[in-house]
């Protein structure tokens, strides 16, 4: 981040844990947005559950497209191996 966009005297410890948690979202909502994450990893990575995911994406401006068969059976898979 540019040095000029950070206060003089740096950030709090709480302004500094707002802005980690902001871009670990704004991340991982972009690896899910290009096919990288799946819904279930998406939601794991951010502790949250299918319904606060949905509203996260829904922040986002991302939709959620009908799944392809490869893709349904890469989340069944990821479900298996994480043993849900």
């Amino acid at each position: 981040m540019p040095d000029n966009l950070i206060p003089a005297g740096g950030l709090d410890a709480a302004s500094s844990r707002r802005l980690d948690h902001a871009v670990r979202e704004a991340a991982v909502v972009e690896l899910y947005r290009q096919g990288k994450l799946t819904h279930l990893e998406l939601a794991k990575a951010l502790g949250l559950d299918r319904w606060q995911t949905e509203a996260l994406l829904k922040k986002y401006d991302v939709t959620e497209d009908l799944v392809t068969v490869e893709e349904f059976n890469r989340q069944a898979e990821s479900i298996k191996r994480q043993g849900a």
